[in-house]
């Protein structure tokens, strides 16, 4: 008696599995091929535009503004899940640019809303001791805004908000992204 409503939540959850990879499929296959490379290039919105605010929720379910975290420093968003494998192989990279450059780059972790609840992304944040914080968008404001079609998506906004950085995948150089970044804006202070 059991063994059918069980067969039916999984039926239910390899269906929706399914639709979900159609979905990110149809997304990655209609992209710009240049789009769907690993690693830097313009893989979300292009260099030397401003970078969009959007409306989120911090992890408590307040309403934030993305840009309120950019506040004159360079910053780096991540648009992430925590099923996301590629985003799992680019946590030590982004790791590194929260422990080097903390105090003079912001580092913010978007969670898309997609296979993945508020809570899910709760207790990933809390078992993981993160130092920077995770923001949830929940209706995709920040997806949209930055044409973020996949997770593992960085943008890297300078000090005035303007993109400087986008690239895709667990093999970018984010820390030579931002030691760059950094260098310009030293260079164009002086």
């Amino acid at each position: 008696m059991n063994a059918k409503p069980r067969h039916a939540a999984t039926f239910a959850a390899r269906t929706m599995f399914a639709a979900l990879a159609a979905i990110v499929g149809a997304v990655l296959l209609s992209a710009d091929p240049l789009q769907a490379q690993a690693g830097a290039g313009q893989v979300s919105l292009a260099a030397g535009t401003q970078g969009p605010d959007a409306t989120l929720q911090d992890l408590d379910g307040n309403e934030i503004q993305l840009l309120d975290y950019a506040a004159g420093k360079p910053t780096l968003i991540e648009f992430w899940a925590a099923w996301c494998e590629q985003c799992e192989g680019l946590q030590p990279e982004i790791d590194r640019v929260q422990a080097d450059f903390g105090d003079r780059v912001n580092v913010v972790a978007v969670a898309v809303a997609v296979a993945q609840s508020l809570r899910r992304v709760r207790r990933h944040a809390e078992a993981h001791g993160a130092e920077y914080p995770y923001l949830w968008d929940a209706d995709g404001a920040a997806v949209r805004a930055y044409s973020a079609t996949t997770t593992s998506i960085v943008v890297i906004l300078d000090a005035e908000g303007k993109v400087a950085y986008t690239g895709v995948g667990p093999d970018q150089d984010l820390v030579g992204a931002v030691t760059g970044i950094l260098s310009d804006q030293q260079a164009g202070g002086d």
